[in-house]
């Protein structure tokens, strides 16, 4: 295969003359990289050119396209393109003798559903440490939500789409008297504002995530029949109009494959690679909890055959601890204005090892478009000596494709079909509304057959309301306690019972529960 030179993933041509071949090693490639540069100096290229290699070598992808244009993917390049001589001519500078245009099968996603096909999880997946990231709760607020999941897990009352959570909130104020003495204070200020972040998330279009069929991870597996690995492209140029949402959703997919893969140890190949695009913002303002999950799953999840790759402006904008675990690095320009600008440019350079033949800092800041210096693992995972390199052309249409292409490429998906139909089976939100039915119906006929009694019955019942059982004296029997405490559910159904003898009661119900579920 042309993405192949010496059973190795040929990146460019370093050197004097660029005849001296970049390759990233395919047993290596499970460690990770960074792809770095200033906008503009070829950052999409050289991850356009990297899919390419790893779906070549049987290898399935994920990739974030932020700026539409590695739909090309999908399609072969061609020899009426504008850049073609120049294509042509740089495969000739570094000896890439056996370049040639072909497509690749690329699957195309979308967290709306307008670009590829839907991506959906559960509320309950997402789990309350990144939900509470996406909604950029505090530390009390996110307490509460934590106690809401408790509770959500405790009654086995399925949360997965928002209406759920919404659902499950309003039952959470509604009896924080008595879930703050089993989990701790649930304020109705910590309530309203998680309900608010909700209705923010709601409006930015996060709620078509949440919801079912979820997506299965095995169909980011996939090979096409000649066995080249699938390439799935997340449209997120309309995504990135919500970063937190962006990021947090990359976060949650890479910690599914974290969590669900088994241990293959150091494969041959990777079994998947990750590409995270402007991988900046899953770090600004990320709480040290979740950059310290991040951390995490980066250095474990190599074991488990996946490499990560991070595409960033600056290195600047991964944690070291991060950074350090990137073996495979290919750094593009970086653009030296300010005091700030040089101490980063020299900081990236030191992230390399010395190459006798330049100053690793003066090529970084004068490579051009389409060069980049260069680092990747030897024999043992050695990091490879820094080289000033010419990446190489793709293979593949430079640029977007047609919508006409992309809806016919969906419609042609092998999972067509498979998460375009929404499913709404019974949770959270169903159950709550169920029960506020039954105890609003059992409150009506309890007032009907109070009205349906004779007159003197219902003056003896008013008189006998009070019976002073629960007042103790020094010669009654201490009462017998259960030898368990109820359950939170149970706690409820009984003060829900107690309510409901009244047209308060019903009234509560009524406006609070029934303005909840009213118009859904």
């Amino acid at each position: 295969m042309p993405e192949q030179v010496n059973n190795g993933i040929f990146v460019g041509g370093g050197g004097p003359d660029y005849g001296l071949a970049q390759l990233l090693r395919p047993d290596y490639a499970n460690r990770h990289g960074l792809i770095a540069g200033a906008t503009g100096t070829g950052k999409t290229v050289t991850l356009q050119i990297l899919a390419e290699s790893f779906s070549a070598l049987g290898v399935p992808v994920i990739l974030s396209d932020v700026k539409g244009d590695l739909s090309g993917l999908a399609q072969a390049g061609s020899e009426s393109f504008k850049l073609h001589g120049a294509f042509t001519e740089r495969a000739q500078t570094i000896n890439f003798a056996d370049y040639a245009y072909r497509a690749f099968p690329v699957t195309f996603w979308d967290l709306f559903g307008e670009q590829g096909h839907p991506i959906r999880t559960t509320v309950a997946e997402m789990g309350p440490l990144l939900l509470a990231r996406l909604l950029d709760l505090s530390d009390a607020q996110e307490g509460v939500l934590n106690i809401a999941f408790r509770v959500a897990d405790e009654e086995e009352w399925p949360i997965l789409d928002l209406k759920d959570l919404q659902a499950l909130l309003v039952w959470v104020g509604e009896n924080r008297k008595t879930l703050s003495l089993r989990y701790g204070n649930v304020s109705t200020a910590s309530v309203g504002a998680i309900q608010r972040r909700l209705l923010v998330l709601d409006n930015e279009g996060g709620t078509g995530f949440f919801g079912e069929p979820a997506l299965d991870l095995d169909d980011l597996f996939l090979t096409d029949e000649a066995g080249a690995g699938r390439i799935n492209i997340l449209a997120a140029d309309k995504l990135m109009q919500s970063p937190r949402l962006y990021a947090t959703f990359l976060l949650w997919l890479l910690s599914e494959l974290f969590e669900t893969l088994p241990e293959v140890g150091d494969p041959d190949k990777p079994k998947l690679v990750f590409f995270f695009d402007e991988a900046h913002l899953l770090f600004e303002d990320a709480p040290k909890a979740l950059v310290d999950k991040v951390e995490q799953v980066a250095r474990l999840i190599r074991s488990k055959g996946v490499g990560v790759y991070f595409i960033t402006q600056n290195p600047a904008d991964v944690p070291e601890d991060i950074l350090g675990q990137l073996g495979n690095r290919v750094q593009h320009a970086l653009r030296a204005f300010t005091a700030k600008d040089r101490r980063a440019l020299q900081q990236a350079a030191e992230n390399y090892r010395d190459n006798p033949a330049f100053d690793i800092e003066d090529a970084i800041r004068e490579v051009g478009v389409g060069e980049a210096v260069t680092s990747l693992l030897e024999r043992k995972g050695i990091p490879g000596m820094a080289q000033r390199t010419l990446i190489r052309p793709p293979s593949s249409q430079l640029g977007p494709i047609s919508a006409t292409t992309r809806a016919e490429l969906i419609n042609q998906s092998p999972v067509a079909g498979k998460y375009e139909a929404v499913q709404d089976r019974n949770s959270a939100y169903e159950i709550l509304q169920q029960r506020a039915a039954a105890a609003a119906r059992e409150a009506e006929q309890a007032e009907a057959k109070e009205e349906e009694a004779p007159p003197a019955e219902r003056e003896y019942r008013a008189g006998r309301r009070y019976t002073g059982g629960g007042v103790s004296r020094s010669t009654s029997k201490p009462r017998r306690r259960s030898s368990r405490s109820d359950s939170v559910g149970t706690a409820f159904a009984k003060s829900f019972a107690r309510q409901m003898g009244t047209q308060s009661g019903r009234a509560v119900v009524r406006g609070i529960l029934g303005g909840l579920f009213r118009g859904r």
